[in-house]
């Protein structure tokens, strides 16, 4: 078979299409850079700016610094982990609790809403403050570390936001589909493992992962409860050269952390978008 030669239409609308493509590009440049130069100029150009530039940028305070801020960013990463893994099982574990049915399920359901309403409500620096020095403060044996405590507060309140976000999903699945299942012998946890759930979290993919990049932030409040973080360092290195510029350092490392999970959010956003298209289009 001969290769596939496009027809004069074809090749027409495909050249317009590419020449569409690189205007946009250049147009979007072009814009940008003039904006920026804008800001730039504004900036440079204010009288305290040299100021701003002492307290804030000073690059000789950022590189002597960056090894502590750094070391303090890797209990931030082991956190983050920590806290998304239990948040989003605290948070499936409340959102399946909510969506029980019958009487016999009443207490569990009523404690699975108490919880998300009480914890989407309360100020997460609350919660923390009461995890990591009240609980210490009642004298139990074996209380965790206040890295630990500090955590579980992220991890009960995240959960809470989560549980919605879950609940959401899986009430979204057409309820004939239980029905099909268990007349296939199925029974009720069966019928959410392997039809529900799979639905369910593939459709709120997308605020899942924006409330993980949320969270990302949040791990920082940390600092708050003493554990030496990447805001804990800058704030311990500020007090020592009296300069701010180790918080811009600690923010733009958190702001590098935060990049990979954002296009994976982007990604996945999109291609939920381009899946409901093509199923709108059958």
């Amino acid at each position: 078979m001969g290769e596939h030669v496009p027809s004069p239409l074809e090749a027409e609308r495909v050249a317009l299409r590419r020449r569409q493509s690189v205007r946009s590009v250049l147009v979007g440049a072009a814009s940008t850079a003039v904006l920026g130069a804008v800001l730039v100029t504004v900036l440079v150009g204010s009288p305290g700016w040299e100021r701003v530039r002492e307290t804030f940028f000073d690059p000789g305070v950022a590189v002597r610094v960056l090894p502590a801020v750094l070391t303090g960013l890797w209990l931030n990463v082991r956190l983050l982990v920590f806290c998304a893994l239990g948040a989003l099982a605290l948070g499936l574990l409340a959102a399946v609790l909510r969506t029980l049915r019958g009487p016999v399920f009443f207490p569990l359901r009523a404690l699975a809403t108490a919880y998300t309403y009480g914890f989407r409500g309360a100020p997460l620096i609350i919660v923390l403050y009461l995890m990591a020095f009240g609980v210490p403060g009642l004298r139990l044996e074996n209380t965790p570390s206040v890295l630990v405590l500090g955590g579980i507060a992220l991890v009960i309140t995240y959960g809470a936001y989560i549980a919605e976000v879950f609940r959401a999903g899986i009430e979204s699945v057409h309820p004939s589909q239980i029905s099909a299942a268990r007349s296939l012998g199925l029974t009720y946890p069966q019928a959410m493992r392997w039809v529900v759930l799979p639905q369910a979290v593939r459709r709120v993919s997308p605020p899942l992962l924006n409330d993980m990049v949320a969270l990302q932030k949040d791990v920082g409040l940390i600092s708050l409860a003493g554990p030496i973080d990447a805001i804990r360092a800058a704030q311990i290195a500020t007090a020592q050269t009296y300069n701010f510029t180790p918080y811009i350092v600690a923010g733009v490392l958190f702001v590098l952390m935060a990049i990979p999970l954002v296009a994976i959010t982007d990604q996945v956003t999109l291609r939920a978008a381009r899946r409901q298209s093509a199923e709108g289009a059958r």
